[in-house]
């Protein structure tokens, strides 16, 4: 038995597992990266008409009229914009417990009431509890499917809170890991002018997470008050080039979802056998119930060079898991039995080191 102590730094040993972040193992499409290649010697220029081919590429694929949509480096500035937007000491951030973090510091530095919600017993976003929660509301944010359970909240429940949800609030809702599932987008809902906007990112099944490219999508007049926040700056002309050569290539997303799909549902399979809860995903993440304190079991794994998510404070013996290559996950399994069994134990030694929106924890 061997204790490992855990502390947050900037590098990973070699041959290390990352399934921390939610990244795709797979990177960049071939097509994305030769768009990268091709575009870097003009690399020295602002190439503003590239982000405009990017937004009319991305509109025209969706039915959307251009001016409904903005592009940014990654989906994250959209969001940190919209939550400082719509959001103030009146006006309450309003979101699921568990769920993906990024919006509460925002609301954080713009003095808003952070309102957290649990999920339903079906793992989706209660809406209801949401609204009675927050009659104060300025967003309401659904992650959906959700990070970190990975789990979708209905077409429906997002409608309900578009018909119920206070006056001059809106609906953010978060469609990093759409691509992952086969449930429908809630585009058609900003098509309709609904108070609503809509967050895509290339991070996720594009592979494009260290390239930096996503969009803001609603009714120009939202999206204007959004842009005031970080308008007018350049997006990065390799992200730009990539991405557009992503949303060119046919094949691309359904290939990538078929090969996730299988690594998941193989690894779902494998913890049913061992008879270990986890939450019902449709993503590239889950969570696991290891029925000890997570950051002691990021530690246990991060000693045999298995890096998983964060913890969160109302899942305290759950970790989160995202999924890699079938090659990562089988030794994910191996480290992981490993520590339930106690042949590897760990501990973190400073309790402040152990959030991190990105889940970045490495070993001391």
């Amino acid at each position: 038995m061997l204790a490992y102590a855990y502390a947050q730094r900037t590098s990973f040993p070699k041959g290390a597992i990352l399934i921390n972040s939610n990244e795709n193992p797979l990177g960049p499409a071939a097509v994305a990266r030769q768009a990268v290649a091709n575009i870097t010697p003009d690399g020295g220029r602002y190439l503003f008409g590239l982000t405009e081919e990017l937004v009319k590429t991305f509109a025209e694929q969706q039915g959307l009229k251009p001016e409904y949509v903005v592009a940014f480096a990654g989906s994250s500035p959209a969001l940190y914009y919209t939550v400082a937007a719509f959001t103030s000491p009146k006006a309450s951030f309003v979101t699921a417990d568990p769920g993906y973090e990024a919006g509460t510091v925002a609301a954080a530095a713009v003095g808003a009431r952070v309102v957290k919600v649990p999920l339903t017993k079906t793992w989706s976003h209660d809406v209801k509890a949401m609204l009675a929660d927050a009659p104060d509301a300025g967003v309401f944010y659904v992650c959906t499917p959700n990070n970190p359970t990975g789990t979708l909240t209905t077409h429906a429940d997002i409608e309900y809170l578009l018909e119920n949800k206070p006056k001059g609030s809106i609906v953010l809702a978060d469609e990093a890991y759409i691509h992952f599932c086969d449930a429908p987008s809630v585009l058609d809902l900003v098509k309709a002018d609904k108070d609503i906007v809509v967050l895509r990112t290339f991070s996720k099944l594009y592979g494009m997470a260290g390239l930096r490219c996503g969009f803001a999508v609603g009714r120009p007049d939202l999206l204007k008050k959004i842009d005031a926040y970080g308008g007018w700056n350049a997006m990065p002309v390799t992200a730009s080039a990539a991405a557009i050569a992503s949303l060119n290539d046919a094949t691309l997303v359904g290939e990538r979802k078929r090969v996730n799909t299988a690594t998941r549902q193989s690894t779902f399979a494998w913890l049913e056998r061992n008879s270990y809860e986890f939450s019902p995903s449709v993503s590239n993440c889950f969570m696991l119930k290891a029925g000890k304190p997570a950051t002691d079991v990021i530690a246990a794994m991060a000693h045999q060079n298995v890096f998983i998510g964060r913890p969160w404070p109302s899942m305290k013996d759950w970790v989160r898991i995202t999924v890699g290559t079938p090659a990562e996950m089988q030794q994910f399994q191996v480290a992981f039995e490993a520590v339930m069994k106690g042949a590897i134990v760990g501990r973190v030694f400073d309790e402040r080191l152990n959030r991190n929106l990105d889940g970045i924890m490495r070993p001391a």
